[in-house]
């Protein structure tokens, strides 16, 4: 399509939807997708009804796809909430199958779990790691099976903390079953631990040195966005002491001093109980917030390294920089609140347009539907090629 074709589709559309068509997504799809390959001048409209469909078409522009390669990020711990896409549960079919594997895998605690995450009041709190955990590894590769069902084949891939499962996993390190292995035997060994947590903090690491007392720099997620680690008391003391020095603070939603050593006695014997999976090297690109950069075969297929991740501080920071460094993507948050789509866009390869940013779950707990339906225009308007009847199942 070039500016003359799309200003002719344009005019039709808004006949169509003035005098003849009812404002069903799927049959605007079957009366106006064009025959063979769609050229690089792409528009795409969303809209809640008719009169909302035409006025946003009275302002719509085209645009010329770049098709940059697509990257997955997967979320981890902290991005939680209550109802975390259970908007797709049952609406979408590939979304809907990927959760059910998880929950079957899981056993008799699956049904439990998928009780919690379709409950508004949950008997165990979403952010105790026996619901955060295996609920963000379900839901960021259930999002990401639901992106690759649209026919996207991501180039790279990226998690944060157990995001790193669901990213390995996406990647073929791991067979859903041993991914599921892995994370029960990691959520039975941290249970029960001493109450803890990780606190978000707006500075860099040089500047929170004085004050890691009995707490450690956890997470880098950015440049002065770091994530301090350890247990209530040392915790909440550091918190008081930065906020006095004038940093702001933010606790985490976590219950478990993750990414801290005081937990790593705990993860004592996993490294044994991990040895029997079945360990691959990646098949699409997989970049570790681990190792700050790509990971490789060897590390890949090492239990010991999947094995001490929970007590191993995070380098979400370095390791977007490593994968931008490496190419412009597109890149896609396949988890709940836009934490990681939140920190891309600081990023000064998207601040300068060269990468962009976009998130397939709302910010804040809402409109599951049309978050999906905004990252699957964004995918559209890059120049990638979309199944749109996989999208309206």
């Amino acid at each position: 399509m070039d500016e003359r074709d799309w200003l002719h589709s344009k005019e039709s559309l808004r006949e169509w939807l003035t005098h003849e068509g009812p404002p069903e997504f799927g049959d605007a799809v079957d009366k106006w997708r064009s025959p063979g390959r769609p050229g690089p001048v792409r528009g795409a409209l969303l809209a809640s009804d008719r009169e909302d469909a035409l006025a946003r078409l009275d302002v719509a522009k085209p645009v010329r796809g770049r098709e940059r390669p697509v990257a997955l990020l997967f979320p981890g711990q902290g991005a939680q909430h209550a109802l975390m896409g259970t908007r797709l549960y049952q609406r979408d079919p590939v979304f809907t199958a990927a959760m059910d594997e998880v929950f079957e895998l899981f056993g008799a605690e699956g049904t439990a779990i998928r009780d919690d995450w379709l409950s508004s009041r949950p008997r165990i709190d979403p952010d105790d790691l026996r619901r955060a955990q295996p609920l963000l590894f379900a839901v960021d590769r259930a999002l990401g099976r639901m992106v690759c069902g649209w026919g996207v084949r991501p180039a790279a891939l990226l998690g944060h903390s157990v995001g790193e499962v669901a990213a390995a996993t996406m990647a073929g390190v791991f067979g859903v079953a041993d991914a599921v292995t892995m994370m029960r035997d990691r959520i039975g060994r941290l249970t029960g631990q001493p109450a803890g947590g990780m606190l978000a903090v707006a500075a860099d690491p040089d500047e929170v040195r004085p004050f890691l007392r009995d707490v450690v720099v956890g997470a880098v997620n950015a440049r002065r966005q770091l994530m301090l680690a350890g247990l209530d008391g040392p915790l909440r003391e550091a918190e008081a002491a930065l906020r006095a020095a004038g940093y702001g603070c933010r606790r985490a939603k976590a219950t478990t001093a993750f990414h801290s050593p005081v937990i790593a006695p705990a993860l004592t014997g996993s490294k044994d109980a991990l040895a029997s999976l079945s360990l691959r090297a990646p098949g699409i690109p997989l970049y570790s917030g681990y190792t700050g950069g790509r990971l490789s075969p060897g590390t890949a297929t090492d239990p010991a390294f999947w094995a001490d991740q929970p007590a191993q501080p995070v380098l979400f920071g370095p390791a977007l920089d490593a994968l931008l460094a490496d190419q412009d993507h597109l890149l896609v948050d396949a988890g709940p609140s836009e934490s990681l789509a939140a920190l891309a866009r600081r990023h000064p390869k998207v601040r300068s347009g060269a990468s962009a940013v976009t998130a397939l779950l709302p910010a804040a707990p809402g409109d599951d539907r049309g978050a999906v339906l905004r990252a699957a225009a964004a995918l559209w308007l890059e120049g990638h090629e979309l199944d749109l009847t996989a999208i309206d199942r």
